[in-house]
């Protein structure tokens, strides 16, 4: 059978859409959730938003009764919430057993009960609200591991909890590192975080 060259270039593009047609939809970029707390929220988003992997951070409160909380009521510590940061990140990136070594090894002292650096009070306590038994396990394990090699000269008093809802903190919370690089707490608090984020991590930082 003689095909024209008009019949070829017609015949070709119907292959071709059926071919995308067919073709198999490639599946949505994975992401999973972490929280995180210990101590004031502004410092460990810090940290956590300049991991490579890391997609997105939200500061807010987590491990309470509260619904909806705000700044001023969880500072009462009456609310059983602690200061803590939603960690939204890549899996194919960033494993959930490395955020806990950036956790464990710049964010905080996971042998302060109930305080760290000069914030006192249950809501600044140390806590990894797990969303599933992989993380539940893997916390307890990471945990273990730090306490079997004396990585702390005292115990770790973080806590290994379900979790239960994250309420975002208000805006002017959100990225206060950032926006706030002379504030006498940020630079004395939370910047020596960040620097010890690029020497123990060099190839986790992103550079932000």
């Amino acid at each position: 059978m003689k095909i024209t060259a008009l019949a070829t270039l017609t015949l070709v593009a119907a292959v071709a859409s059926n071919a995308i047609a067919q073709a198999p939809a490639r599946p949505a970029a994975t992401r999973d959730t972490a929280v995180f707390a210990g101590g004031c929220f502004w410092g460990i988003q810090a940290v956590f938003e300049r991991v490579t992997g890391v997609t997105a951070t939200v500061s807010g409160f987590s491990g309470g009764t509260a619904v909806r909380p705000s700044y001023d009521d969880v500072s009462t510590g009456n609310t059983g919430h602690a200061e803590s940061v939603e960690v939204i990140y890549d899996p194919a990136r960033v494993t959930y057993n490395t955020l806990l070594k950036v956790f464990f090894g710049v964010a905080l002292d996971p042998t302060e009960l109930n305080h760290q650096g000069p914030d006192d009070g249950t809501q600044y306590r140390s806590a990894l609200f797990v969303r599933n038994a992989t993380q539940k396990a893997q916390a307890q394990a990471y945990i273990a591991e730090l306490t079997r090699n004396k990585v702390w000269s005292k115990p770790i008093v973080t806590e290994v909890t379900p979790f239960k809802a994250f309420y975002a903190a208000e805006s002017y919370h959100q990225g206060f590192y950032d926006a706030n690089p002379t504030y006498p707490y940020i630079v004395y608090n939370d910047k020596p975080k960040v620097e010890a984020l690029k020497k123990k991590f060099p190839t986790l930082y992103n550079g932000k």
